[in-house]
């Protein structure tokens, strides 16, 4: 529909855009992306006719842009730009019907019945209906961009140029307004081209994305293959990580800010650990990203306090998590800096081991029980579930800085580590009469600093993962040994 062939743009001497080409197909939301200065404006502006080309060229419908009379390319492409305009004294509702301009024939046509159902349609899809009789100058600058959106969806365009739609915006409106045109693409086969600050916006909502810098494209495809960490650094220069969303397969791009923790400690000795028959707490003055499948803080989370709460072996309870969050502010403890496990294990009996190798400062903490041990092999043969608290659980904390691969890595360490340690220890599993390698709901956690030395793996067999294996089997094998003794096997 649109075909931007090595577009060159520039002020005087100066070149905004670069031999820049690209091409949007019909009912796309293509996103324009880049830095302030990087010609994104301008390149917008381009498109819709506001500014000169110097070299290459620009068609719609396989038609050069230039052959367009100003009516006619107004039935084809509405403009919303970047700023909120105020030169309007009339009503909300009049400078909406001012869309339906490129519609009439001549200087005294008034409103058709069917220009003002039009408009009051923009009107409701752009929530600006209860103010229609308002003055544009007495409303907020979010407010003023809604009316003005509204205006650009009165001209019924196949073609809607945004410059930054959501500026002004509350989140509530921006979510509103990008998945109204998420919307409208798919079902008027309405053709989206926005500059978009927010890189995030860009990542949910475009089809595709066009990265600008100083004029020129740094990368043009899907916003995953845009959204790249070394993409987005080189151009933003300020360190980012870009991520999965948690719910869409979208990227997520998180600005890293500058952190200065003055102290000559290392965040391992800064650690506080409250060990008594009811908990083992370790709390720290910083927070630490795990991924662990605890009661509280399931899943990859920051925490600055960890608890390892004992209960009894006949413990239950229909709503664990609500009951454990109870305990806690009855030991006037906040449940949302925790994460919380439970075992019917004796605490006395856990082993905590440390190795401080070069540039590997890692703490283990192992409590164990072996009553409800399985063998995963033959878990099959076992009766019906039934909800057991669990009796291994094993934390591990890291000063470094993991990819969330390698947090995956080292929970399969740590698994085959505890597996062996079982194997060493001749732990039955009662019901098949063979070796387990595990309890029926042993819980795990993996905690890293994210700072210091990169560990790009945590497999058995790298730096990082022989000493996680090495702490995990020692420190399981003797909680072990404790256990065996206190119920004098």
């Amino acid at each position: 529909m649109i075909t931007i062939d090595n577009l060159t743009l520039g002020y005087g001497e100066k070149k905004v855009i670069e031999s820049v080409s690209f091409a949007v197909e019909k009912g796309e939301i293509f996103g324009i992306v880049g830095p302030n200065g990087s010609g994104k404006t301008t390149l917008l502006k381009a498109i819709s006719g506001g500014q000169d080309v110097r070299e290459g060229f620009i068609e719609i419908n396989q038609r050069s842009l230039a052959s367009y009379h100003s009516k006619e390319l107004a039935q084809i492409m509405a403009v919303l730009p970047q700023q909120s305009e105020t030169a309007f004294t009339y009503a909300v509702w009049d400078v909406v019907a001012l869309g339906r301009y490129p519609y009439q024939k001549g200087w005294l046509q008034g409103l058709t019945a069917e220009d003002k159902d039009i408009i009051h349609k923009a009107l409701i899809q752009t929530g600006t209906e209860p103010f229609k009789d308002k003055p544009l100058q007495a409303l907020s600058g979010g407010e003023r961009q809604r009316v003005l959106l509204a205006r650009a969806l009165a001209q019924e365009p196949e073609i809607l140029l945004l410059d930054e739609p959501t500026n002004h915006l509350d989140v509530s409106y921006q979510m509103s307004l990008m998945n109204s045109l998420k919307q409208w693409s798919r079902d008027r086969n309405l053709t989206v081209i926005a500059v978009l600050h927010d890189l995030n916006m860009a990542s949910l909502y475009c089809d595709r994305v066009l990265l600008l810098d100083e004029g020129q494209t740094i990368a043009l495809n899907e916003p995953r293959h845009v959204m790249k960490t070394d993409h987005l650094t080189h151009v933003y220069k300020t360190p980012l990580e870009c991520g999965e969303h948690p719910s869409v397969p979208s990227p997520l791009i998180t600005f890293v800010p500058e952190q200065n923790h003055e102290t000559n400690l290392s965040p391992i000795d800064q650690l506080t650990i409250d060990r008594n028959e009811k908990w083992i707490k370790v709390t720290s003055p910083t927070r630490w990203k795990a991924l662990s499948s605890a009661v509280l803080g399931a899943g990859f989370s920051w925490h600055n306090t960890f608890v390892n709460r004992h209960v009894h072996k006949d413990y239950q309870c229909d709503d664990v998590g609500e009951e454990f969050k109870h305990f806690l502010e009855a030991h006037h403890v906040s449940a949302t800096d925790v994460l919380g496990m439970m075992t019917a294990a004796m605490l006395e009996d856990g082993t905590i081991l440390r190795s401080n190798e070069k540039d590997m400062n890692l703490l283990v903490m192992v409590t164990a029980g072996t009553s409800n041990a399985v063998d995963a092999a033959r878990a099959h043969e076992h009766p019906a579930f039934v909800q057991q608290i669990g009796t291994i659980n094993t934390w591990v904390f890291i000063e470094g800085k993991l990819p969330e691969s390698a947090y995956v890595q080292a929970l399969m360490t740590v698994t085959e580590a505890k597996a062996k340690a079982m194997h060493d220890e001749e732990i039955m599993d009662a019901s098949t009469q063979t070796i387990a390698t595990g309890t029926s709901t042993d819980s795990v956690m993996i905690a890293a600093t994210q700072e210091g030395t990169k560990f790009p793996y945590a497999g058995t067999i790298t730096p990082i993962g022989k000493v996680v294996a090495k702490l995990v089997y020692d420190a399981t094998r003797e909680a072990i040994v404790r256990n065996k003794r206190r119920r004098g096997v």
